[in-house]
């Protein structure tokens, strides 16, 4: 029964994946805003209804790379030493994923992103996304303070490093020649507040 989950499972992720691909091939080559998801169902081999079952629209498919990133973000963000000071372990985690290839000048994901990069349509989702990891990232980040006032401060470092990831990834896509460790690591050490 194990291995029939674990099938189940992977052709689950295979197809949220090729939905994926499909949505950002396609908005690279005509925009977001005049791709349809029954485009993106086509595109995929798959049905509208299948779709539908994995993602909430278009901009979800587009983003399901980012979401996974960030995910895998605050896993690595929870694994990091009990003793480090919030922002340390955040720190840490963002350089730590940092290795996971994103400056591979080959990797399609890197050139389908930055041609998609600042959209305006997509930007609503974005913020959404974030805004959601902000709130379990504060919550992982409550259990490193002390105080009555620990979640206020989760919450606002939480805040200021995603902020501070933003930027990052603005500038690493609009400067393709600087590897993304270099500037997370200028731009996190310029946000760190002065306690950690």
């Amino acid at each position: 029964m194990e291995e029939c989950t674990g099938l189940r499972e992977r052709k689950k992720a295979a197809t949220r994946l090729a939905l994926h691909e499909a949505a950002l091939s396609l908005a690279v080559q005509h925009g977001p805003d005049r791709i349809t998801v029954e485009a993106i169902a086509d595109a995929a081999n798959v049905s509208r209804r299948t779709f539908s079952n994995y993602f909430g629209g278009k901009e979800e498919a587009l983003f399901h790379g980012d979401t996974l990133r960030l995910r895998r973000l605050l896993t690595l963000v929870a694994e990091q030493p009990a003793e480090l000071s919030p922002w340390a372990a955040l720190t840490r985690a963002a350089l730590a994923q940092a290795e996971d290839g994103y400056d591979d000048p080959a990797e399609p994901w890197l050139n389908r992103r930055r041609r998609l990069h600042g959209h305006p349509s997509l930007a609503a989702h974005q913020v959404g996304a974030y805004a959601a990891l902000e709130r379990e990232m504060a919550a992982e980040l409550t259990r490193r303070l002390t105080g009555p006032d620990a979640a206020l401060r989760a919450r606002i470092v939480a805040a200021t490093f995603l902020a501070s990831l933003r930027i990052a990834a603005h500038e690493w896509l609009e400067q393709p020649g600087r590897p993304l460790r270099d500037v997370l690591r200028a731009v996190l050490a310029h946000a760190a507040p002065a306690t950690g």
